[in-house]
């Protein structure tokens, strides 16, 4: 009984640190070494790494000679063997989880990962050892997340430029996700080698060494050796995809905003079309060096899905292509391809119904940034961006419309037929509309009759179909203020009512029986018509 008692009280709870090298790891062993109640190990499975592995190091010998090699037995006899304190902590680098572990090591006590940048990781590991990519292991540490929360235990995530930055409100954050009460003395340490190094430390801590805690980083990084760039291209995305899940995390410019919640939280997780391949929404960018960045030098339309059909599917590309051509642009898709992509985004997503897509062509990235399309030399860059989208306005109740300040753009300027991305004159309006608590703004065209509001049109072919008379000239807006019914149509609100402009009721104030009319016949329109998704119609 003794002794059982006596093993009972050497049980440690084991705290594991996961993390890439030279991502501050060692100054994060170092903090918790100072607390009263833990003892640490430093890589207690360094041995095996490089004994699986077969990797190089100038101590390579000296460490095999020296420490235990086999894992497992590592695992179950220094990890998890008894303590004479109440935790363990155990410094481990990502790479060192090679096949052959016992699972025991994930199972059993509690996680964290550290990240740090690609850019500052390699600049630092480049001084000891040539680094690789597999060399870092960010594929390692993404699956060690991944396995981790699928066993029901996803690890806290700190980013070494955030324990740096603000290291007291960092670790206490840490310590509360571990469970573990906050010590101060996990602030500060004497410089200096540690008895619980590893026989590595000459080579890797000489830096950490003149540390007496987290030093705050440097106002200006030191340049990056660009014979690395192909190794950071391929760490960086892993590196973004762990830094999600920060729960703290420091921006060079300023704090950021909250995220916001969605106004359809469905479209958290989506998938877009960007120049020839599908990527998850927060991958799905374009290059700095596009034009549409450069100087909104892009072409796009609006499109609904209704019922398995892309609504209007040809007449929206005819006129993309047309604006893409009075534009002059240069190596452009060709109409199938356009409509491959859509048909390909569409079926990746499983959007059939209720759905919007923002097609946008762009002049394509150049070469050099500059106004000139001879700098284009990457052809287009073509975006289908789908989202779960319903009406964005009250086509129940109607909206209300406020006249803009900012004229609609003049054919002497830039022509509105060409439907292109340079919408400034439009979010102007929009802002006035904003300001005013109205539903949409009504812009004047240069001669103040009324052009169409920001983000509408006014007119459209289904009054003819209805056997409404239509009559086309311009319209004052004394006129609309007068009108018994007012409605806008466009593929963002399909057919809206209105019921105010510029405080002044329209009709009854109600939606009117024409507008009624014509909301039931475009509702049949959509049922009726549209381009079939292929994949739609096969199952």
């Amino acid at each position: 009984m003794a002794e059982l008692r006596k093993e009972e009280e050497e049980q440690v709870e084991v705290i594991h640190s996961w993390s890439p090298p030279r991502s501050l790891s060692t100054s994060l062993m170092y903090s918790f070494a100072q607390r009263d109640d833990i003892e640490v190990l430093d890589e207690p499975l360094y041995a095996n790494f490089l004994r699986v592995t077969g990797f190089d190091r100038p101590y390579r010998e000296e460490l095999l000679s020296t420490m235990e090699s086999d894992g497992n037995k590592v695992i179950d006899e220094i990890i998890f063997g008894p303590g004479k304190k109440k935790y363990r902590f155990c410094k481990h680098i990502a790479k060192q989880w090679v096949p052959g572990l016992s699972t025991d090591l994930l199972k059993k006590g509690k996680h964290l990962i550290l990240i740090r940048n690609p850019l500052d990781i390699l600049p630092s590991f480049d001084k000891v050892v040539p680094p690789s990519f597999q060399e870092l292991g960010f594929t390692d540490l993404v699956g060690l997340y991944n396995e981790l929360s699928a066993l029901g235990k996803p690890p806290p995530i700190i980013d070494a430029a955030e324990l740096r930055q603000n290291p007291e409100a960092t670790l206490r954050s840490l310590c509360e996700d571990l469970d573990i009460p906050f010590q101060a003395s996990m602030l500060k340490w004497e410089a200096g080698p540690k008895p619980i190094d590893g026989i590595w430390a000459p080579w890797w801590y000489k830096s950490v060494h003149k540390s007496t805690g987290f030093e705050p980083p440097r106002k200006y990084p030191v340049p990056f050796p660009f014979s690395l760039y192909d190794v950071l291209e391929q760490s960086l995305p892993l590196y973004t995809y762990l830094r999600r899940h920060v729960r703290h995390t420091s921006h060079l410019l300023k704090s950021p905003l909250p995220p916001p919640d969605l106004p359809v939280p469905a479209n958290t997780k989506l998938l877009a079309w960007v120049g020839d391949e599908i990527l998850p929404r927060d991958s799905a960018k374009v290059s700095v060096f596009d034009s549409i960045v450069q100087g909104g030098d892009s072409v796009w339309e609006g499109l609904r899905i209704y019922n398995g059909k892309v609504f209007k599917l040809e007449e929206h590309l005819d006129r993309l292509f047309d604006s893409a051509k009075a534009l002059a642009f240069e190596n452009v898709p060709t109409r199938d391809e356009v409509k491959e992509a859509i048909f390909r985004t569409l079926i990746r997503n499983g959007m059939f119904d209720n759905t919007h897509i923002r097609l946008s062509l762009t002049r394509g990235k150049k070469v050099t940034s500059g106004m000139s399309p001879a700098f284009n030399l990457y052809g287009c860059t073509l975006i289908v961006l789908p989202e779960w989208k319903p009406p964005v306005y009250d086509n129940t109740s109607g909206i209300i419309l406020v006249t803009a300040t900012t004229r609609r753009n003049s054919p002497n300027n830039l022509d509105s037929k060409i439907h292109h991305n340079n919408l400034l004159n439009n979010i102007l309006a929009k802002i006035e509309g904003n300001n005013a608590n109205a539903g949409d703004a009504i812009m004047l065209d240069k001669d103040g009759y009324v052009s169409e509001t920001n983000a509408t049109n006014i007119v459209m072919d289904l009054v003819v179909k209805e056997k409404f008379v239509l009559e086309e000239r311009n319209i004052s807006l004394s006129e609309f203020h007068t009108a018994d019914e007012v409605w806008t149509t466009g593929t963002m609100g399909e057919l809206t009512p209105v019921t105010k402009i510029d405080g002044r009721v329209i009709g009854d104030g109600k939606v009117g029986p024409v507008t009624r009319q014509l909301q039931e016949a475009y509702k049949k329109l959509t049922e009726n018509s549209g381009v079939p998704i292929p994949t739609y119609q096969e199952t």
